[in-house]
């Protein structure tokens, strides 16, 4: 399968949770998506600790590294690292909102400057072979989006930028925190859809307040014309994981079953030992999978067993097999009583 078709569907980069953990996690609910790490600075790449950073497990491909930067030189040899390390793509953030990310003068700010997002992506394309891409949003603050969004676009083709990922929200830099610019500026879908009505040689995927494959499969169908190449779900993946388990069959129309919760904490299991081989801590895996039993029978018992005694001394997998248990008598106490249950 090409990374374009991986496209359909994509995991939002998100910061302190799509670390390798949560991304081979998720992998067990979906061997089709296209995963992405955290952001990490181009600065951190080139003088931080790489294997930290950068390092993942095969398992995860195809998976793409999100770089934040504004500077074309350091852009460049940050994504040489990346592709050395294995990455499928790189990806530039000129989306995140936060004050840290703004005084180093790259994320959404870099709306404003279209010329030297073109400069940074010109300089990522020249240093890899894999794919060069942009996620944006469709302006920041007084812009308009109808041309900020496009201007963006235009100057990043005109280097030879084909792929987009667009959070069809504005970002308001100042007035609103960064978790409020998730939620509180209106959403323009019609937009973005505009965008790949007028650039249908554009890769388009669009991002922003999807919260279900219901609410995918619908982004993704054709309207007047116009398709888009895929989607990008961000939080709905992270709180109700479950629900990618069906993405391979819904969207990627793959001759297979959905992939259960528990038949995905079997595929994780592996990865999950020889974690705790190298001493890795388990809450440091468990926190990514404490939304999988989204209402289900148990799943209050499954996130308390897995917050409370994954933190303790020497905890190890017995500690899922008995959140998973617990789960598995909820529902069969439903079965026996129905409506006597809890989530």
């Amino acid at each position: 399968m090409s990374i374009n078709q991986a496209r359909t569907l994509s995991i939002a980069p998100m910061m302190d949770w799509t670390d390798r953990h949560c991304r081979a996690f998720h992998r067990a609910l979906t061997r089709k998506a296209l995963l992405y790490t955290e952001m990490v600075t181009a600065p951190a790449v080139l003088h931080g600790d790489r294997e930290r950073l950068l390092g993942f497990d095969a398992l995860e491909h195809p998976v793409a590294l999100q770089l934040g930067g504004s500077d074309p030189v350091q852009l460049a040899e940050a994504a040489k690292v990346g592709e050395a390390f294995g990455y499928d793509e790189i990806n530039l953030n000129v989306g995140c909102p936060s004050d840290r990310v703004q005084s180093g003068r790259f994320g959404a700010c870099l709306m404003r400057e279209p010329e030297l997002v073109a400069d940074c992506m010109a300089a990522i394309k020249g240093a890899v072979s894999v794919p060069a891409t942009v996620k944006c949003r469709i302006g920041v603050d007084d812009q308009d989006p109808a041309v900020s969004l496009f201007a963006t676009a235009d100057a990043c083709a005109a280097v030879g930028i084909e792929v987009f990922v667009v959070h069809a929200r504005k970002a308001w830099l100042k007035g609103l925190s960064p978790k409020e610019n998730r939620d509180v500026p209106p959403l323009d879908y019609d937009l973005v859809r505009r965008l790949k009505r007028e650039r249908p040689h554009l890769n388009i995927s669009i991002n922003g307040g999807i919260a279900s494959m219901d609410a995918a499969e619908a982004h993704l169908a054709e309207i007047d014309g116009v398709k888009l190449d895929g989607v990008m779900l961000g939080r709905a993946a992270y709180h109700e994981p479950a629900i990618l388990g069906q993405a391979d069959r819904r969207l990627f129309g793959a001759p297979v079953e959905d992939t259960d919760a528990f038949a995905a904490l079997e595929r994780y299991r592996p990865y999950m030992a020889a974690r705790l081989e190298e001493g890795v801590a388990l809450p440091a895996m468990a926190r990514h999978m404490l939304g999988l039993m989204h209402g289900r029978p148990g799943a209050r018992a499954f996130r308390r067993i897995l917050t409370v005694e994954a933190i303790k001394p020497g905890a190890g997998l017995e500690v899922l097999d008995r959140a998973v248990e617990a789960v598995r008598e909820a529902e069969a106490r439903r079965d026996t009583a129905p409506g006597d249950w809890a989530a």
